[in-house]
């Protein structure tokens, strides 16, 4: 290397530093991935956790995997969790325990879990054994929450999938009579909620999911089984709860539609 090109490589590294620090000084350090585990209590995790309500996680199969943790089913775990579950302490009286659980569709303990989180679900691969396991699950009185999946090719994944739960039930909009939107909170705001991407691009969507969608899969008697959060990233505004240039109201709206499905899946 000449002496010529190895001065332009330092000035180049150089300004890269400054570059770098200066976006850090200004947003803090990118935080794509989430804060890590441990930013969190090391007693959050104990195993013999106990509490009326678990934060329960959905484990599956899909494309995109590699990331963080094992795969698509972990984003934003398990700060979302975290996070969520001491607001819900925090605005209810409901006894949250500590820790998030993750299961497998097949795994019998999952029916004693009313409450279920999917995420990315715009990646997901479900079988057809994994689809008659969820199908049972939810007829059985389980509540599904899906989340964090945008755009035209994501929804298409994601009702591949969820047909092999529900081949025929229809999934409509869910309507501001419905009794989830009013369970506690009255949820009229209907602002798309965006992740964290936000607050570097100033774009609420990704891809081409312009326009937020609350729809919903229902049993013969009209519960909600599967509430479907479509072009927005709930996970995403509880894991960053804490995140100064997140909106607190986007944080405050995330926090409010979580709890009432919360109570919802209890009460329904």
């Amino acid at each position: 290397m000449t002496k010529t090109r190895s001065r332009t490589v330092g000035v180049m590294l150089t300004l890269c530093l400054l570059l770098s620090t200066s976006f850090a000084q200004r947003f803090g350090a990118p935080r794509f991935g989430g804060f890590g585990a441990s930013e969190i209590p090391s007693d959050w995790f104990a195993p013999d956790a106990q509490g009326e309500f678990h934060f329960a996680r959905l484990v599956y199969s899909g494309w995109g995997g590699g990331r963080r943790r094992g795969g698509s089913w972990a984003t934003d775990y398990p700060d979302a969790e975290y996070h969520f579950t001491q607001g819900l302490r925090r605005l209810t009286s409901i006894d949250s325990a500590r820790g998030g659980k993750t299961f497998r569709a097949d795994d019998d303990d999952l029916f004693n879990y009313p409450w279920l989180y999917a995420v990315e679900v715009g990646r997901w691969d479900i079988s057809e054994e994994d689809g008659e396991r969820l199908r049972e699950y939810l007829l059985r009185g389980g509540f599904l929450v899906v989340d964090d999946f945008h755009g035209t090719y994501q929804w298409a994944a994601f009702l591949a999938g969820i047909r092999k739960v529900f081949p025929d039930r229809p999934i409509i909009e869910i309507g501001e009579g419905d009794p989830l939107l009013h369970v506690l909170y009255d949820l009229d705001q209907r602002s798309q909620i965006p992740g964290i991407s936000y607050v570097y691009s100033g774009a609420t969507y990704q891809r081409d999911g312009y326009k937020p969608y609350w729809r919903g899969i229902y049993d013969d008697e009209g519960r909600l089984m599967v509430a479907i959060n479509f072009n927005m990233d709930l996970g995403d505004a509880w894991e960053h709860a804490d995140t100064p240039e997140y909106p607190e109201k986007m944080t405050a709206l995330a926090y409010r539609f979580g709890i009432n499905y919360v109570i919802y899946s209890m009460t329904h």
